[in-house]
């Protein structure tokens, strides 16, 4: 009994030994990751306020998608101040500040590391028309400007000039305005997806919408939701080409597309 007691005493020694070095190895190894962490925040924290990580012109912004605006309306309108550091910057601070310009309807903006700079990738809007919009009642003077297939206006002028290389659309719009966003929409569409080809749209007067196509002056009546019905209606009538002179057709009245009215110009016939 001695002898398994003295045992038992001996290997329970052994393991409060074995548990004691356990810990001392734990503490050691705790110490040391505490250290190297410490020490590579330190070294990030040093490098991050190095003179290095510095925006110091507009020539470390790099912008690409933009083929409409102007590079240099992109950096005036990041509203960026020089020498800035690159990790006080907010991108989407930025990116908000970008999104508010008429032209672009998205903008992601990073930082880039090597070496220092911005990033910017715009999505623009892209015209499909020239446009010019009425100003309020009494000024007879209008504005020249953009318009995209879902009716947003894009002005044009000295905070939204265009970059020289862009071709401007052939089609152009008059009297275009927010009330007749929904219509426009939808005539567009319609007009996209036929062949013939128009080069004007008038909206001047709310009552009668008048096209400007190959056939002639087309008149349309008040926009309403029978447009893409009165487009496929023209669209049928291409072939008074090869039965009708083109200069003696006054206007095609649509406004009733079940029964199309070709009004002539007897003078011109005459003549």
């Amino acid at each position: 009994m001695t002898q398994i007691a003295s045992v038992s005493h001996r290997d329970l020694q052994k393991r409060r030994n074995k548990l004691r070095r356990q810990k001392q190895v734990k503490i050691v190894q705790t110490i040391w990751q505490t250290f190297a962490v410490s020490s590579m925040t330190a070294g990030l924290i040093w490098v991050v306020f190095q003179p290095i990580w510095v925006l110091k012109a507009p020539k470390q912004i790099v912008v690409s998608g933009n083929r409409l605006l102007d590079e240099k309306v992109i950096h005036s309108a990041m509203t960026l101040s020089y020498p800035q550091s690159l990790w006080r910057i907010q991108p989407s601070k930025i990116s908000k500040s970008l999104t508010k310009q008429p032209g672009i309807a998205r903008a992601v903006v990073s930082r880039r590391l090597f070496p220092p700079g911005i990033v910017v990738q715009i999505k623009e809007r892209v015209p499909v028309a020239i446009a010019k919009k009425s100003l309020s009642s009494g000024d007879k003077e209008s504005i020249s400007g953009l318009i995209d297939a879902n009716g947003n206006w894009i002005p044009v002028g000295k905070s939204t000039s265009l970059n020289p290389d862009f071709g401007l659309p052939s089609l152009s719009v008059v009297g275009y305005s927010e009330k007749y966003r929904s219509s426009w929409i939808l005539l567009y569409e319609t007009l996209h997806q036929t062949s013939i080809k128009v080069t004007a749209i008038e909206f001047q007067n709310p009552a009668n919408l008048v096209l400007n196509t190959e056939l002639g002056k087309v008149l349309l009546g008040s926009p309403s939701d029978i447009l893409p019905e009165q487009i496929r209606t023209l669209a049928q009538m291409r072939q008074i080409k090869t039965q009708l002179n083109l200069d003696q057709i006054n206007y095609i009245d649509l406004r009733n597309p079940k029964k199309p009215l070709v009004q002539m110009n007897h003078k011109k016939r005459k003549n």
